[in-house]
C-alpha cells in the first residue's frame, strides 16, 4: 500500500504545478478560453477578425474556429477588452455666456464598448476622442447660454450634450451613457471677488435692515404697552375716587357708624404719629392740678 505522505505529495504536485501547467497548454494551443463577465475577446488572424467571444464561460475553440484555433494564439492575435461601463469627468470647459461672463463647466458622463470591432480599429485612441468630442460639444451648445439659465437649468444642458455627442461616439463602437453637468463655475478672478463683496455687501445691508425693523418693532410694542398701562392707571385713580367716595357716601347715611368711622380715624392718626401721649382716666383732676401747679411766665402776669 502507498502510503498517506506520497499521495499527498503526489496529489499536491498535480493540483497545483502539473494542472496549471496543462491548462496553460490548452490555452496556448487554442483548446479553450475562459471569458469572465463584462469581458470580451477578439481573435484576429491574419488581418481578419475570426472571433469574437463576448458570453461570459468556457469556450472551446475548437468547435468555433476548427484548424485555425491551433493558430491563432501563436500567429494571430487576441483581443482582450473591458466591456463595464467607464466614467470621467471633464473640468472647467470654458465658454462664454450671452452677457460676456466667462464660465467654466464640469462634466461627467459614462461610456461603454458598444462595438468591439470598431473600438479597436476605426479609431486608434476613441476614448481620448470621445472627451474631446464631449468638450467640443459642451462649448458648441453651451455657449451663449443667459447666465440666469446656465446657473439654474443642468438637466436640460445635460441632455442637449448627449443627444449632440451620441451619434458620432457610436460610429467608433464606444457609446456614451450618462451625461451630467455637475459644476458650473466663474473662471476670471477678479469677477469671483467683485460678487464675493457684492453678496457680502448686499448681507450686511440684510442684517442691517433686519436689525433695525425688529428696534423698530420693539419700539412700536413697547410704546404701545406703555400707553395702554397708563391709560388703565389713569382709569384706575379714577375709579379709586368714585368708590372712595360711594363707600364714604353710605356710611354717612348712618351717624353711629359715621362717628365710629371718624373716631377710628383719629385714634390711627395718634398711633401714627410721633407725639408722646398721656392717658387720663375719666373723672380725674389730675389735669387741672397740672395746669394749676404750672408757673406763670413773666409775660402772661404783665399781661
Amino acid at each position: 500500500m502507498i502510503s498517506f505522505p506520497i499521495v499527498a505529495l503526489i496529489t499536491f504536485v498535480g493540483m497545483f504545478i502539473l494542472t496549471p501547467i496543462v491548462a496553460a497548454f490548452s490555452r496556448a494551443f487554442g483548446l479553450y478560453a475562459i471569458v469572465w463577465e463584462g469581458q470580451c475577446r477578439v481573435y484576429v488572424l491574419f488581418g481578419k477578425v475570426v472571433l469574437i467571444l463576448n458570453e461570459p464561460g468556457l469556450h472551446v475553440l475548437w468547435f468555433k474556429l476548427g484548424p485555425k484555433a491551433l493558430l491563432v494564439n501563436w500567429i494571430g492575435r487576441c483581443y482582450v477588452l473591458d466591456m463595464r461601463r467607464d466614467q470621467e469627468y471633464l473640468r472647467s470647459q470654458p465658454v462664454n455666456s450671452e452677457e460676456g461672463a466667462p464660465m467654466g463647466i464640469g462634466i461627467w458622463y459614462e461610456m461603454f464598448i458598444s462595438d468591439p470591432v470598431a473600438y479597436l480599429f476605426k479609431n486608434t485612441d476613441p476614448r481620448g476622442s470621445l472627451a474631446a468630442n464631449v468638450g467640443n460639444a459642451t462649448v458648441r451648445c453651451l455657449s451663449n447660454m443667459k447666465l440666469a439659465n446656465m446657473l439654474e437649468n443642468r438637466h436640460g444642458m445635460s441632455q442637449t450634450v448627449r443627444e449632440e455627442v451620441s451619434p458620432k461616439s457610436h460610429e467608433w463602437g464606444y457609446r456614451l451613457g450618462s451625461v451630467y453637468i455637475r459644476k458650473v463655475h466663474f473662471r476670471d478672478s477678479g469677477m469671483i471677488r467683485q460678487i464675493e463683496e457684492k453678496v457680502v455687501n448686499r448681507l450686511r445691508q440684510v442684517t442691517s435692515a433686519i436689525k433695525q425693523d425688529g428696534a423698530n418693532q420693539v419700539s412700536v410694542i413697547t410704546s404701545t404697552a406703555e400707553k395702554q398701562a397708563a391709560v388703565e392707571f389713569a382709569r384706575a385713580e379714577a375709579m379709586k375716587a368714585f368708590i372712595l367716595g360711594a363707600t364714604l357716601q353710605s356710611i354717612a347715611r348712618d351717624p353711629e357708624i359715621l362717628q365710629a368711622m371718624f373716631e377710628v380715624l383719629e385714634t390711627q392718626n395718634l398711633i401714627d404719629g410721633e407725639a408722646d401721649i398721656v392717658l387720663v382716666p375719666p373723672g380725674n383732676d389730675l389735669l387741672k392740678q397740672l395746669l394749676a401747679e404750672r408757673p406763670v411766665s413773666s409775660k402772661s402776669a404783665g399781661g
